[in-house]
């Protein structure tokens, strides 16, 4: 009897486990990939390495180091209206920002200028 008692409490905790499993292995399959078609894109703007003084001058010229657009329009010293941000926005943001670093490091390290004038 002390057996039988014991089998009914482990038997519905094993069953809700395998329900359990069970349900999340079929949510993964109706999950569809996600496809991103800037990924390409991506990888190769991670993958450019800084190797050249004019391209590294270029890269921190070109690329701000904070967001230009957002902006207080002001009528009569009074604020109309702001706008926010828009940077973060951009698909490729990250990864801008990560080139710019690449181009100022090499810049300050291997060039061993100072880079203070393009923060």
């Amino acid at each position: 009897m002390l057996k039988a008692k014991n089998q009914n409490m482990i038997m519905p905790a094993f069953i809700n486990l395998m329900n359990v499993n069970h349900q999340a292995t079929s949510q993964k399959q109706f999950t569809q990939p996600k496809l991103d078609l800037l990924e390409p894109l991506r990888n190769w703007l991670d993958e450019i390495e800084v190797q050249n003084r004019k391209l590294a001058h270029l890269i921190a010229k070109l690329i701000p180091a904070q967001c230009p657009f957002e902006r207080d329009l002001v009528l009569f010293g009074r604020k109309i209206v702001h706008i926010p941000p828009m940077c973060k926005l951009n698909p490729l943001y990250e990864q801008f920002i990560g080139l710019r670093f690449r181009a100022l490091c090499y810049l300050a390290d291997q060039c061993g200028e100072d880079i203070q004038s393009y923060c």
